[in-house]
Protein backbone atom coordinates (compact mmCIF):
# COMPACT_ATOMS: atom_id res chain seq x y z
CA UNK A 1 0.00 0.00 0.00
CA UNK A 2 1.51 3.34 -1.03
CA UNK A 3 1.70 6.28 1.28
CA UNK A 4 -1.30 8.36 -0.09
CA UNK A 5 -3.62 5.35 0.09
CA UNK A 6 -2.48 4.60 3.63
CA UNK A 7 -3.20 8.18 4.68
CA UNK A 8 -6.62 8.02 3.06
CA UNK A 9 -7.40 4.78 4.93
CA UNK A 10 -6.52 6.51 8.21
CA UNK A 11 -8.90 9.34 7.39
CA UNK A 12 -11.68 6.92 6.44
CA UNK A 13 -11.11 4.92 9.63
CA UNK A 14 -11.23 8.11 11.71
CA UNK A 15 -14.47 9.13 10.05
CA UNK A 16 -16.01 5.74 10.77
CA UNK A 17 -14.88 5.99 14.40
CA UNK A 18 -16.36 9.48 14.65
CA UNK A 19 -19.62 8.26 13.16
CA UNK A 20 -19.73 5.32 15.57
CA UNK A 21 -19.00 7.59 18.52
CA UNK A 22 -21.55 10.20 17.53
CA UNK A 23 -24.23 7.56 16.91
CA UNK A 24 -23.53 5.93 20.26
CA UNK A 25 -23.59 9.30 21.98
CA UNK A 26 -26.93 10.26 20.45
CA UNK A 27 -28.61 6.87 20.95
CA UNK A 28 -27.45 6.14 24.49
CA UNK A 29 -25.97 9.18 26.24
CA UNK A 30 -28.21 12.02 25.12
CA UNK A 31 -31.26 9.98 24.09
CA UNK A 32 -33.28 10.82 27.17
CA UNK A 33 -32.61 14.56 26.98
CA UNK A 34 -33.50 14.57 23.26
CA UNK A 35 -36.70 12.64 23.99
CA UNK A 36 -37.60 15.25 26.58
CA UNK A 37 -37.13 18.25 24.30
CA UNK A 38 -40.40 20.24 24.26
CA UNK A 39 -40.39 20.42 20.47
CA UNK A 40 -39.76 16.71 19.83
CA UNK A 41 -42.97 15.99 17.96
CA UNK A 42 -42.28 12.27 17.43
CA UNK A 43 -41.72 11.71 21.15
CA UNK A 44 -44.83 13.69 22.04
CA UNK A 45 -46.92 11.74 19.57
CA UNK A 46 -45.51 8.42 20.77
CA UNK A 47 -46.22 9.27 24.42
CA UNK A 48 -49.69 10.64 23.68
CA UNK A 49 -50.65 7.54 21.70
CA UNK A 50 -49.72 5.23 24.59
CA UNK A 51 -52.42 4.24 27.07
CA UNK A 52 -51.76 6.36 30.12
CA UNK A 53 -52.45 4.95 33.56
CA UNK A 54 -55.65 5.89 35.36
CA UNK A 55 -55.93 7.94 38.54
CA UNK A 56 -58.46 6.29 40.83
CA UNK A 57 -60.52 7.27 43.87
CA UNK A 58 -62.15 4.36 45.64
CA UNK A 59 -61.62 2.30 42.48
CA UNK A 60 -63.33 4.79 40.16
CA UNK A 61 -61.29 6.79 37.63
CA UNK A 62 -60.99 10.54 38.01
CA UNK A 63 -58.53 10.57 35.07
CA UNK A 64 -58.31 7.91 32.37
CA UNK A 65 -57.27 7.36 28.75
CA UNK A 66 -60.05 6.39 26.36
CA UNK A 67 -59.34 4.81 22.92
CA UNK A 68 -60.17 7.02 19.96
CA UNK A 69 -59.78 6.59 16.20
CA UNK A 70 -57.24 9.26 15.32
CA UNK A 71 -53.46 9.51 15.17
CA UNK A 72 -53.24 9.99 18.94
CA UNK A 73 -55.06 6.67 19.63
CA UNK A 74 -56.17 7.81 23.11
CA UNK A 75 -57.82 10.87 24.59
CA UNK A 76 -57.38 11.80 28.27
CA UNK A 77 -60.69 12.31 30.06
CA UNK A 78 -61.56 13.57 33.53
CA UNK A 79 -64.98 12.17 34.58
CA UNK A 80 -65.24 14.38 37.66
CA UNK A 81 -63.80 17.39 35.85
CA UNK A 82 -63.52 20.32 38.27
CA UNK A 83 -63.98 18.39 41.53
CA UNK A 84 -60.46 16.95 41.35
CA UNK A 85 -58.86 19.47 38.99
CA UNK A 86 -55.95 20.48 41.24
CA UNK A 87 -55.45 16.87 42.37
CA UNK A 88 -55.21 15.39 38.88
CA UNK A 89 -53.72 18.35 37.06
CA UNK A 90 -53.81 18.16 33.25
CA UNK A 91 -52.29 16.14 30.39
CA UNK A 92 -52.04 18.01 27.13
CA UNK A 93 -50.30 17.28 23.82
CA UNK A 94 -49.45 20.97 23.55
CA UNK A 95 -48.60 21.84 27.14
CA UNK A 96 -47.46 18.50 28.53
CA UNK A 97 -48.31 17.09 31.96
CA UNK A 98 -48.61 19.37 34.97
CA UNK A 99 -50.62 20.98 37.71
CA UNK A 100 -51.07 17.89 39.89
CA UNK A 101 -50.48 14.15 39.80
CA UNK A 102 -50.32 14.19 35.99
CA UNK A 103 -47.12 16.18 36.35
CA UNK A 104 -45.59 14.85 39.57
CA UNK A 105 -46.23 11.18 38.67
CA UNK A 106 -45.82 11.48 34.91
CA UNK A 107 -43.14 8.78 34.67
CA UNK A 108 -45.44 6.22 36.28
CA UNK A 109 -48.60 7.26 34.46
CA UNK A 110 -46.81 7.33 31.09
CA UNK A 111 -45.06 3.99 31.66
CA UNK A 112 -41.56 5.47 31.55
CA UNK A 113 -40.68 4.75 35.19
CA UNK A 114 -37.90 2.26 35.93
CA UNK A 115 -40.38 0.59 38.29
CA UNK A 116 -42.26 -0.64 35.20
CA UNK A 117 -39.22 -1.94 33.29
CA UNK A 118 -39.84 -5.68 33.73
CA UNK A 119 -43.55 -5.32 33.05
CA UNK A 120 -42.79 -3.43 29.85
CA UNK A 121 -40.33 -6.12 28.73
CA UNK A 122 -42.98 -8.81 29.26
CA UNK A 123 -45.56 -6.73 27.40
CA UNK A 124 -43.14 -6.30 24.51
CA UNK A 125 -42.43 -10.06 24.33
CA UNK A 126 -46.12 -10.94 24.42
CA UNK A 127 -47.09 -8.22 21.97
CA UNK A 128 -49.20 -6.35 24.49
CA UNK A 129 -49.33 -2.58 23.88
CA UNK A 130 -47.30 -0.63 26.47
CA UNK A 131 -49.26 1.26 29.10
CA UNK A 132 -48.67 3.26 32.23
CA UNK A 133 -49.29 2.52 35.89
CA UNK A 134 -52.54 3.40 37.63
CA UNK A 135 -52.64 5.32 40.90
CA UNK A 136 -55.11 4.61 43.71
CA UNK A 137 -55.55 7.69 45.90
CA UNK A 138 -56.29 8.06 49.60
CA UNK A 139 -59.15 10.49 48.93
CA UNK A 140 -62.50 9.82 50.58
CA UNK A 141 -65.00 10.70 47.80
CA UNK A 142 -67.72 11.70 50.28
CA UNK A 143 -65.33 14.06 52.07
CA UNK A 144 -64.11 15.53 48.77
CA UNK A 145 -67.64 16.21 47.58
CA UNK A 146 -68.67 17.66 50.95
CA UNK A 147 -65.68 20.02 50.96
CA UNK A 148 -66.39 21.15 47.41
CA UNK A 149 -70.07 21.80 48.04
CA UNK A 150 -69.56 23.50 51.40
CA UNK A 151 -66.88 25.83 50.03
CA UNK A 152 -69.23 26.66 47.15
CA UNK A 153 -68.47 29.79 45.16
CA UNK A 154 -65.98 31.10 47.70
CA UNK A 155 -62.22 31.18 47.10
CA UNK A 156 -60.15 29.11 49.46
CA UNK A 157 -59.10 25.56 50.24
CA UNK A 158 -59.96 22.54 52.36
CA UNK A 159 -57.64 19.72 53.45
CA UNK A 160 -58.61 16.68 55.52
CA UNK A 161 -56.17 14.11 56.91
CA UNK A 162 -56.25 10.80 58.69
CA UNK A 163 -54.33 11.79 61.86
CA UNK A 164 -52.92 8.32 62.45
CA UNK A 165 -51.47 7.77 58.96
CA UNK A 166 -51.18 11.15 57.24
CA UNK A 167 -53.40 9.97 54.36
CA UNK A 168 -55.10 12.89 52.62
CA UNK A 169 -58.87 12.34 52.74
CA UNK A 170 -59.88 15.53 50.93
CA UNK A 171 -58.05 18.23 49.01
CA UNK A 172 -60.15 20.97 47.45
CA UNK A 173 -59.07 24.33 46.07
CA UNK A 174 -61.39 27.01 44.67
CA UNK A 175 -61.66 28.36 42.03
CA UNK A 176 -61.39 25.23 39.89
CA UNK A 177 -61.00 24.46 36.20
CA UNK A 178 -61.79 21.64 33.77
CA UNK A 179 -58.55 19.81 32.82
CA UNK A 180 -60.43 18.07 30.00
CA UNK A 181 -60.34 21.27 27.95
CA UNK A 182 -56.55 20.95 27.77
CA UNK A 183 -56.67 17.28 26.73
CA UNK A 184 -58.69 17.86 23.55
CA UNK A 185 -57.24 16.79 20.20
CA UNK A 186 -58.37 20.09 18.69
CA UNK A 187 -55.16 22.05 19.24
CA UNK A 188 -56.80 25.39 18.49
CA UNK A 189 -59.40 24.89 21.21
CA UNK A 190 -56.66 23.70 23.58
CA UNK A 191 -54.69 26.90 22.95
CA UNK A 192 -57.81 28.96 23.63
CA UNK A 193 -58.53 27.00 26.82
CA UNK A 194 -54.93 27.50 28.01
CA UNK A 195 -55.17 31.24 27.39
CA UNK A 196 -58.49 31.44 29.24
CA UNK A 197 -57.16 29.40 32.16
CA UNK A 198 -54.16 31.66 32.65
CA UNK A 199 -56.30 34.79 32.35
CA UNK A 200 -59.05 33.54 34.69
CA UNK A 201 -59.54 35.51 37.92
CA UNK A 202 -58.23 33.79 41.02
CA UNK A 203 -55.70 31.64 39.13
CA UNK A 204 -57.67 28.35 39.14
CA UNK A 205 -54.64 26.24 38.18
CA UNK A 206 -53.03 26.95 41.59
CA UNK A 207 -53.66 24.38 44.30
CA UNK A 208 -54.28 26.69 47.25
CA UNK A 209 -54.22 23.72 49.64
CA UNK A 210 -50.47 23.22 49.19
CA UNK A 211 -49.03 26.07 47.14
CA UNK A 212 -49.49 29.54 45.71
CA UNK A 213 -49.37 32.70 47.81
CA UNK A 214 -49.43 31.35 51.36
CA UNK A 215 -51.80 32.65 54.00
CA UNK A 216 -51.39 34.29 57.41
CA UNK A 217 -52.97 31.69 59.71
CA UNK A 218 -54.51 34.13 62.16
CA UNK A 219 -55.61 32.68 65.47
CA UNK A 220 -55.27 29.04 64.33
CA UNK A 221 -51.54 29.61 65.00
CA UNK A 222 -52.41 30.03 68.69
CA UNK A 223 -52.34 26.23 68.80
CA UNK A 224 -48.61 26.39 68.07
CA UNK A 225 -48.15 29.12 70.69
CA UNK A 226 -50.13 27.13 73.26
CA UNK A 227 -48.06 24.03 72.43
CA UNK A 228 -44.85 26.01 73.01
CA UNK A 229 -46.19 27.37 76.31
CA UNK A 230 -47.24 23.97 77.64
CA UNK A 231 -44.01 22.35 76.41
CA UNK A 232 -41.91 24.98 78.19
CA UNK A 233 -42.92 23.60 81.57
CA UNK A 234 -43.81 27.10 82.78
CA UNK A 235 -47.53 26.86 82.04
CA UNK A 236 -50.43 24.47 82.39
CA UNK A 237 -53.85 24.69 80.80
CA UNK A 238 -55.17 26.29 84.01
CA UNK A 239 -52.34 28.81 84.43
CA UNK A 240 -53.41 32.40 84.99
CA UNK A 241 -51.92 34.74 82.40
CA UNK A 242 -52.44 38.44 81.59
CA UNK A 243 -55.32 39.21 79.24
CA UNK A 244 -55.80 43.01 79.24
CA UNK A 245 -57.91 44.94 76.75
CA UNK A 246 -54.71 46.14 75.07
CA UNK A 247 -51.13 44.91 75.29
CA UNK A 248 -48.28 47.39 74.97
CA UNK A 249 -45.58 46.08 72.67
CA UNK A 250 -41.95 46.65 73.72
CA UNK A 251 -39.56 48.61 71.47
CA UNK A 252 -42.65 50.11 69.85
CA UNK A 253 -45.44 52.63 70.39
CA UNK A 254 -47.94 50.12 69.02
CA UNK A 255 -50.51 48.26 71.09
CA UNK A 256 -52.13 44.87 70.49
CA UNK A 257 -55.89 44.98 71.29
CA UNK A 258 -58.47 42.29 71.90
CA UNK A 259 -61.17 41.92 69.25
CA UNK A 260 -63.85 43.59 71.37
CA UNK A 261 -61.43 45.99 73.14
CA UNK A 262 -62.42 44.38 76.46
CA UNK A 263 -60.28 42.45 78.98
CA UNK A 264 -60.35 38.66 78.58
CA UNK A 265 -61.14 38.12 82.26
CA UNK A 266 -61.61 39.81 85.62
CA UNK A 267 -58.60 41.78 86.78
CA UNK A 268 -57.13 41.57 83.30
CA UNK A 269 -56.37 37.89 83.93
CA UNK A 270 -57.48 34.67 82.24
CA UNK A 271 -56.52 31.01 82.13
CA UNK A 272 -54.67 29.54 79.18
CA UNK A 273 -57.70 27.39 78.39
CA UNK A 274 -60.11 30.32 78.47
CA UNK A 275 -57.72 32.41 76.38
CA UNK A 276 -57.86 29.77 73.63
CA UNK A 277 -61.60 29.29 74.05
CA UNK A 278 -62.35 32.96 73.35
CA UNK A 279 -59.22 33.49 71.21
CA UNK A 280 -57.78 36.26 73.39
CA UNK A 281 -55.18 38.16 71.36
CA UNK A 282 -53.55 39.96 74.25
CA UNK A 283 -53.07 36.79 76.30
CA UNK A 284 -51.37 35.04 73.40
CA UNK A 285 -49.43 38.16 72.51
CA UNK A 286 -48.12 38.16 76.09
CA UNK A 287 -47.19 34.49 75.74
CA UNK A 288 -45.27 35.35 72.59
CA UNK A 289 -43.30 37.97 74.50
CA UNK A 290 -42.66 35.62 77.39
CA UNK A 291 -41.62 32.64 75.28
CA UNK A 292 -39.69 34.59 72.66
CA UNK A 293 -39.47 34.23 68.91
CA UNK A 294 -36.99 31.35 68.97
CA UNK A 295 -39.33 29.18 71.03
CA UNK A 296 -42.23 29.90 68.67
CA UNK A 297 -40.13 29.07 65.61
CA UNK A 298 -38.78 25.88 67.20
CA UNK A 299 -42.26 24.69 68.10
CA UNK A 300 -43.57 25.48 64.61
CA UNK A 301 -40.68 23.52 63.09
CA UNK A 302 -41.72 20.48 65.12
CA UNK A 303 -45.13 20.64 63.44
CA UNK A 304 -43.50 20.70 59.98
CA UNK A 305 -42.98 24.41 59.32
CA UNK A 306 -39.97 24.87 57.07
CA UNK A 307 -40.18 21.34 55.62
CA UNK A 308 -40.53 20.97 51.85
CA UNK A 309 -42.83 17.98 51.48
CA UNK A 310 -44.02 16.02 48.45
CA UNK A 311 -47.44 14.39 48.62
CA UNK A 312 -46.23 13.61 45.83
CA UNK A 313 -46.91 17.13 44.46
CA UNK A 314 -44.45 19.57 45.97
CA UNK A 315 -45.81 21.43 49.00
CA UNK A 316 -44.61 24.99 49.56
CA UNK A 317 -42.98 25.19 52.98
CA UNK A 318 -44.81 27.18 55.67
CA UNK A 319 -42.66 29.65 57.57
CA UNK A 320 -42.14 31.69 60.70
CA UNK A 321 -39.41 34.31 60.14
CA UNK A 322 -36.83 35.46 62.72
CA UNK A 323 -38.66 37.60 65.28
CA UNK A 324 -37.82 40.48 67.57
CA UNK A 325 -39.90 41.12 70.70
CA UNK A 326 -42.90 43.00 69.22
CA UNK A 327 -42.92 40.69 66.21
CA UNK A 328 -43.04 37.70 68.57
CA UNK A 329 -46.26 39.05 70.08
CA UNK A 330 -47.79 39.47 66.63
CA UNK A 331 -46.55 36.10 65.38
CA UNK A 332 -47.99 34.39 68.46
CA UNK A 333 -51.48 35.27 67.19
CA UNK A 334 -50.66 34.22 63.62
CA UNK A 335 -49.97 37.67 62.19
CA UNK A 336 -46.80 39.55 61.16
CA UNK A 337 -45.05 37.45 58.46
CA UNK A 338 -46.17 33.96 59.51
CA UNK A 339 -47.31 32.17 56.34
CA UNK A 340 -48.89 28.75 56.00
CA UNK A 341 -50.61 26.32 53.67
CA UNK A 342 -53.95 24.83 54.70
CA UNK A 343 -52.20 21.44 54.64
CA UNK A 344 -49.78 22.69 57.30
CA UNK A 345 -52.57 23.77 59.64
CA UNK A 346 -54.30 20.42 59.11
CA UNK A 347 -50.99 18.80 60.13
CA UNK A 348 -50.98 20.85 63.36
CA UNK A 349 -54.42 19.56 64.32
CA UNK A 350 -53.57 16.04 63.16
CA UNK A 351 -50.39 16.05 65.26
CA UNK A 352 -52.32 17.07 68.36
CA UNK A 353 -54.96 14.44 67.61
CA UNK A 354 -52.27 11.76 67.20
CA UNK A 355 -50.74 12.11 70.69
CA UNK A 356 -48.28 14.72 69.44
CA UNK A 357 -46.91 12.66 66.52
CA UNK A 358 -47.09 14.40 63.13
CA UNK A 359 -47.38 11.96 60.23
CA UNK A 360 -46.02 12.69 56.76
CA UNK A 361 -49.01 13.51 54.51
CA UNK A 362 -49.51 11.49 51.34
CA UNK A 363 -52.06 11.29 48.53
CA UNK A 364 -51.22 8.06 46.65
CA UNK A 365 -52.20 4.83 48.41
CA UNK A 366 -50.58 2.53 45.86
CA UNK A 367 -49.56 2.24 42.21
CA UNK A 368 -50.26 -0.78 39.97
CA UNK A 369 -48.95 -1.94 36.62
CA UNK A 370 -51.10 -2.96 33.64
CA UNK A 371 -51.69 -6.39 35.23
CA UNK A 372 -52.91 -4.67 38.42
CA UNK A 373 -49.93 -5.93 40.41
CA UNK A 374 -48.93 -3.49 43.16
CA UNK A 375 -45.52 -2.01 42.31
CA UNK A 376 -45.44 0.50 45.15
CA UNK A 377 -47.52 1.04 48.29
CA UNK A 378 -47.18 4.01 50.61
CA UNK A 379 -46.31 3.12 54.19
CA UNK A 380 -47.26 5.73 56.82
CA UNK A 381 -44.20 7.50 58.23
CA UNK A 382 -43.84 9.76 61.24
CA UNK A 383 -42.49 13.18 60.34
CA UNK A 384 -41.87 14.44 63.87
CA UNK A 385 -42.92 14.38 67.51
CA UNK A 386 -44.30 17.89 67.89
CA UNK A 387 -45.35 17.64 71.54
CA UNK A 388 -45.53 15.00 74.24
CA UNK A 389 -48.71 12.90 74.60
CA UNK A 390 -49.46 14.80 77.84
CA UNK A 391 -49.23 18.18 76.10
CA UNK A 392 -51.33 16.84 73.20
CA UNK A 393 -54.00 15.72 75.67
CA UNK A 394 -54.05 19.16 77.31
CA UNK A 395 -54.32 20.89 73.91
CA UNK A 396 -57.17 18.55 72.98
CA UNK A 397 -59.11 19.47 76.12
CA UNK A 398 -58.53 23.15 75.36
CA UNK A 399 -59.67 22.76 71.75
CA UNK A 400 -62.82 20.96 72.87
CA UNK A 401 -63.83 24.02 74.92
CA UNK A 402 -63.41 26.18 71.80
CA UNK A 403 -66.12 24.18 70.01
CA UNK A 404 -68.32 23.49 73.03
CA UNK A 405 -68.58 27.04 74.34
CA UNK A 406 -66.12 29.33 72.54
CA UNK A 407 -65.57 30.80 69.10
CA UNK A 408 -65.97 27.44 67.32
CA UNK A 409 -69.55 26.50 68.21
CA UNK A 410 -70.68 26.47 64.51
CA UNK A 411 -68.56 23.31 64.07
CA UNK A 412 -70.47 21.29 66.66
CA UNK A 413 -71.72 17.87 65.54
CA UNK A 414 -74.53 16.27 67.60
CA UNK A 415 -73.28 13.15 69.34
CA UNK A 416 -69.63 13.76 68.41
CA UNK A 417 -67.07 15.71 70.43
CA UNK A 418 -65.14 18.07 68.16
CA UNK A 419 -61.83 19.77 69.01
CA UNK A 420 -61.10 22.90 67.00
CA UNK A 421 -59.68 26.40 66.69
CA UNK A 422 -60.95 29.40 64.76
CA UNK A 423 -58.91 32.05 63.01
CA UNK A 424 -59.61 35.42 61.43
CA UNK A 425 -56.46 36.60 59.68
CA UNK A 426 -56.06 40.29 58.95
CA UNK A 427 -54.31 40.96 55.64
CA UNK A 428 -51.35 43.33 55.55
CA UNK A 429 -52.63 44.97 52.38
CA UNK A 430 -56.05 45.64 53.92
CA UNK A 431 -59.31 44.21 52.68
CA UNK A 432 -61.56 41.65 54.30
CA UNK A 433 -59.92 39.06 56.57
CA UNK A 434 -59.37 35.40 55.67
CA UNK A 435 -61.56 33.03 57.69
CA UNK A 436 -59.95 29.89 59.16
CA UNK A 437 -60.97 26.81 61.03
CA UNK A 438 -58.91 23.75 61.96
CA UNK A 439 -60.18 20.78 63.93
CA UNK A 440 -60.31 17.05 64.49
CA UNK A 441 -62.98 14.56 65.54
CA UNK A 442 -63.98 12.60 67.47
CA UNK A 443 -61.83 14.25 70.11
CA UNK A 444 -61.48 11.01 72.08
CA UNK A 445 -60.65 8.77 69.11
CA UNK A 446 -59.75 11.01 66.15
CA UNK A 447 -60.45 9.80 62.62
CA UNK A 448 -60.18 13.06 60.68
CA UNK A 449 -58.27 16.33 61.03
CA UNK A 450 -59.10 19.28 58.85
CA UNK A 451 -58.14 22.83 57.94
CA UNK A 452 -60.30 25.30 56.05
CA UNK A 453 -59.44 28.76 54.75
CA UNK A 454 -61.91 31.07 53.02
CA UNK A 455 -60.26 34.04 51.35
CA UNK A 456 -61.38 37.59 52.13
CA UNK A 457 -64.21 36.40 54.32
CA UNK A 458 -66.00 34.66 51.47
CA UNK A 459 -69.64 35.59 51.13
CA UNK A 460 -69.61 37.20 54.59
CA UNK A 461 -67.09 39.83 53.49
CA UNK A 462 -65.99 42.26 56.20
CA UNK A 463 -68.34 40.64 58.72
CA UNK A 464 -66.54 37.31 58.52
CA UNK A 465 -64.90 35.47 61.33
CA UNK A 466 -63.44 31.97 61.29
CA UNK A 467 -66.06 30.15 63.33
CA UNK A 468 -69.06 31.37 61.34
CA UNK A 469 -67.56 31.12 57.84
CA UNK A 470 -65.07 28.24 57.92
CA UNK A 471 -66.52 26.25 60.85
CA UNK A 472 -69.59 24.92 58.98
CA UNK A 473 -67.37 23.82 56.07
CA UNK A 474 -65.17 21.84 58.43
CA UNK A 475 -68.26 20.36 60.08
CA UNK A 476 -69.62 19.17 56.72
CA UNK A 477 -66.38 17.39 55.86
CA UNK A 478 -66.05 15.80 59.30
CA UNK A 479 -69.63 14.55 59.07
CA UNK A 480 -68.94 13.07 55.64
CA UNK A 481 -66.05 11.06 57.06
CA UNK A 482 -67.64 10.06 60.35
CA UNK A 483 -71.26 9.39 59.44
CA UNK A 484 -72.41 6.46 57.24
Amino acid sequence: MNKPIRRLSYVVALLFCSLLFSTTWVQFVTAKSIDNLPGNYRTLLNGYSRQRGAILVNGSPIAKSVPIKDRYKFVRTYPSAKLYSQVTGYYSFTYGAGGGLEGSEDSLLSGQSDQLFYRQVLDMLTGKPPSGASLELTINPKAQTAADQALGNQRGAVVALDPKTGAILAMVSHPQYDPGTLASHNLNSVAAAWKALNAAPGNPAVNRAIAGDLYPPGSTFKLVTAAAALSSGKFTESSQIPGPATLALPQSTAHLPTDDRQPCGPGDKTTLTHALEISCNTAFGWLGLDLGGNALRAQAAKFGFGDTLHVPMRVTASSVPPLNAPQSAQAAIGQYDVRVTPLQMAMVSAGIANNGAVMTPYLVKDSRNSSLDIIDQTQPQQLSQAVTPAVAAALTRMMVTVVQSGTGTPAQIPGITVAGKTGTAQLAAGGNPDAWFTSFAPATKPQVAIAVVVENGGNAGSEAYGGAVAGPIARAVMEAVLKP
